[in-house]
């Protein structure tokens, strides 16, 4: 435990330090030679690939509309309910966000709109690993199908002889998406961005990875003009902010919740009760005992730190200096401080929520900034599957007037031919 009062600033710098991403040369020039194989060799890199990386012996790329639709009867009644709940959810929380265009005078004769479209390819991906991830395709497949993207393509590993689960085909159907192809890794990523004869090529792919998908949307995103990604991406994290009146076996559960992501995860607790905190380490230990992912939660726990703090405003203020992708709230009278919330990814306020509500069917978006980014990078939401546009139109008359600092701003500048655009039209008879 840290007393932030009584340690000097460099190991208060020390206790919210994150991890290393696991960024190197060996990732960079590994992920490079991929992004080369797949833009030479397009579908036929991808299947080496799965036989190389995946240990596929008959590899395919494309998965059979038909077994797509298959999906709804190979899930348990239980699971296609829950994620039935979840994307409706999610779809309800996200519809909300819909756009409007924008249209304004801003003085007589001159109209000034602020348009919205949808971009018009996406490529979204969903990582592969011990379980399924239904909730990743739903949390970026939802806003694709609100937004009315017309090119979906979803990316998702799948190792050995086993076949895609069908919780992720299900989802894929309940958002709409028909393209779904059975490749991962920085290959996938390539695919989408550059295009195959199989996989359609687009504008711009989401999803969280390992350093070498990370690595393959940061080479392309610099490589390939009008091709983008949705954020930067580190390590999972929630820092949770507590009072003497919280119970330790729900802070203990939420740091655990985040901890078994990954070894590179990192929980922070903030908090005015040293017992609280005390109890809250007793209590980790003993829920680690019936985790099946333990030796991983203990792993992140080692970046981890238990900071006790003055007061609830101080806890605030550090909270702020980390920027956390989660931040929890275990306080009395959690709604009184929201104010005082600065940089973070999502919020979960009092006792009874939970960060997996909004991991899985609350309807708020799990795609978050992690590594401090949530200073300046907000959740995915809808307006991200969007591209603005700005349309103006002008009558003769307004172009009289509005000349008045056009032609002084040009003239300023030192740009002859902006204002000759002007002039020229200044002398046209109505």
């Amino acid at each position: 435990m840290i007393v932030w009062n009584e340690v000097s600033e460099s190991m208060q710098k020390s206790a919210l330090c994150r991890p290393a991403i696991a960024v190197s040369e060996k990732v960079m020039a590994v992920t490079t030679s991929i992004i080369e194989s797949v833009k030479n060799q397009g579908d036929e890199a991808l299947l080496e690939m799965a036989k190389n990386f995946d240990n596929r012996k008959s590899p395919r790329l494309l998965v059979p509309q038909e077994e797509i639709e298959q999906s709804t009867s190979a899930l348990s009644t239980e699971l296609k309910e829950a994620i039935e709940r979840a994307y409706q959810n999610i779809r309800t929380f996200h519809e909300c966000q819909k756009p409007s265009d924008i249209s304004v005078k801003t003085q007589p004769g001159v109209d000034c709109m602020l348009k919205f479209q949808a971009i018009e390819s996406v490529g979204l991906y969903v990582p592969g690993g011990s379980a399924p991830l239904p909730s990743s395709v739903l949390m970026q497949g939802v806003c694709a199908q609100l937004a009315g993207v017309k090119t979906i393509v979803l990316a998702t590993p799948v190792k050995g002889d086993d076949s895609i689960h069908p919780a992720i085909l299900y989802a894929a159907k309940l958002c709409g998406i028909n393209t779904i192809v059975e490749a991962g890794g920085a290959g996938a990523i390539a695919a989408m961005a550059l295009g195959t004869s199989t996989i359609p090529k687009v504008n711009k792919v989401f999803g969280p990875g390992n350093s070498y998908v990370t690595m393959a949307k940061q080479l392309l995103s610099q490589q390939l003009p009008g091709f983008a990604i949705d954020m930067p991406a580190g390590p999972s994290e929630v820092l949770v902010i507590a009072d003497d009146g919280a119970n330790p076996a729900f802070i203990a559960a939420d740091l655990l919740s985040q901890a078994e992501h990954g070894e590179d995860s990192q929980v922070i607790l903030l908090c005015t009760s040293e017992s609280v905190i005390q109890e809250t380490k007793v209590e980790i230990g003993q829920q680690l005992k019936a985790l099946s992912r333990a030796n991983i939660a203990r792993a992140a726990l080692e970046n981890s730190s238990f900071i006790l703090t003055e007061s609830l405003e101080q806890a605030f203020s550090i909270s702020a200096e980390y920027g956390p992708e989660h931040l929890i709230l275990q306080i009395r009278r959690a709604d009184d401080y929201l104010d005082q919330v600065k940089n973070a990814g999502s919020v979960f306020v009092g006792d009874f929520t939970p960060e997996s509500a909004g991991d899985y069917a609350s309807g708020t978006n799990h795609v978050l900034p992690t590594y401090g980014y949530s200073k300046v990078y907000s959740s995915l939401n809808l307006l991200d599957f969007y591209r603005t546009y700005t349309v103006q139109q002008i009558t003769q008359n307004g172009l009289q007037e509005l000349s008045r600092a056009i032609l002084p701003l040009a003239e300023a500048e030192g740009l002859d031919a902006h204002a000759n655009a002007v002039t020229i039209r200044l002398g046209v008879q109505q």
